[in-house]
Formats: C-alpha cells, sequence, structure tokens
C-alpha cells in the first residue's frame, strides 16, 4: 500500500521539520526523475515512482544517521501500513543485495542489522526498487546530474565506493535508458 501524493508529500514536511537539511530537496528531485522516468516505460506507474521517490529516505526524520535511516524509514512506514514505500526505504540503499557494499556507518544494532540483511535478502527486486536506485545515485539537492558525478560526491565524502556497487548502478542506469529511450545524463526534470 501507498500513501496518495498529498499525504507523502506532509510526511515529508513532517520529517523535514523534526530533522532539517538537504536530504528532503534530495528526495524531491529523486521523486521528480523517478517520474520522468517512468512515466517513459510503458509497464510503470509514474505515481507509484514519484510517490516512493519521495519517501525512500523519510527514516532521516529520526536524525543524522547513516545505515539507521533506512531501517528507521522501514519502520516508520510500516507502521503507518504503506509497505510498498517501506520496501523501498531499504531496497534504495542496495543496489547490490550485500550490507557490505553500504556507504557510511553502519550505525545499527545488531538485531536492526540482521533485519535488515533478511529484508534485502528476502525481496525480489522489482523495476521500482532499481528505479529509485538510479536516480537516488544522480539526484543532488538541486538537480540531477551525471551519475558518475553523483558516485564521485559520495566518493569524496566517504572515502570509497564499492567497484561492484559503481558498475551496479551503471548497469542500472543503461537499463534504463534502454527502457525509457531516455539519456538519464542530461535528464531534464
Amino acid at each position: 500500500m501507498l500513501p496518495d501524493r498529498e499525504k507523502a508529500l506532509f510526511l515529508l514536511n513532517e520529517a523535514y521539520e523534526r530533522n532539517p537539511g538537504p536530504w528532503k530537496d534530495h528526495s524531491i528531485v529523486v521523486a521528480k526523475c523517478a517520474y520522468v522516468i517512468s512515466k517513459q516505460c510503458d509497464d510503470m506507474d509514474e505515481e507509484k515512482a514519484y510517490i516512493i521517490g519521495l519517501l525512500h529516505d523519510i527514516g532521516r526524520r529520526e536524525g543524522i544517521t547513516n545505515l539507521s535511516h533506512v531501517i528507521d524509514g522501514y519502520h516508520y512506514l510500516m507502521a503507518l501500513g504503506y509497505d510498498e514505500a517501506a520496501r523501498i526505504c531499504i531496497t534504495h540503499s542496495f543496489a547490490i543485495k550485500d550490507i557490505n557494499t553500504y556507504i557510511g556507518n553502519k550505525d545499527v544494532s545488531d538485531v536492526d542489522l540482521k533485519e535488515i540483511c533478511d529484508l534485502i535478502d528476502g525481496y525480489e527486486y522489482d523495476d521500482y526498487d532499481t528505479l529509485i536506485q538510479l536516480c537516488d545515485s544522480i539526484a543532488l539537492p538541486d538537480k540531477p546530474v551525471k551519475i558518475e558525478m553523483r558516485m564521485n560526491d559520495v566518493k569524496q565524502r566517504y572515502g570509497y565506493y564499492p567497484s561492484n556497487k559503481w558498475n551496479k548502478h551503471i548497469e542500472i542506469k543503461h537499463y534504463f535508458e534502454n527502457k525509457s529511450g531516455l539519456d538519464i545524463d542530461f535528464l531534464e526534470i
């Protein structure tokens, strides 16, 4: 289940009031990118893509965290009954189903770490999971950028970017370029 766009925007704004930061604008850019790309794909719902893009980082409502934001967002949206959006809180950070590809601190308990791993392993990724992975990897707070630019930005901030994750994001980009007919490097939102 998903909230409608109005409710998703309300949740995003409420979360931003709890923890202001550039993550809100980043989430809006992710949503707009997801909308534009999915609209060009015959088998995708652009409204769903927009909503899950808005909510993918909703766990940031709990404060400045790293891995914790994925499980915090998952628990928050599950408690509201929005299982489809909750799923994206988990999958958006794992283009490769391997907890070791997470970039940043693993600031979660052992119980939460196991839950994240179990969820990742249990999901059969679909085009919505991979679309948000792609959009997350091209979205700055003010606009989409070339995927290499965004991944280099992350690499510079954290000191590394696993090569297998980098390659997977490039693969996803090519998949959606073929599927949508768009040049993702020059996406206009």
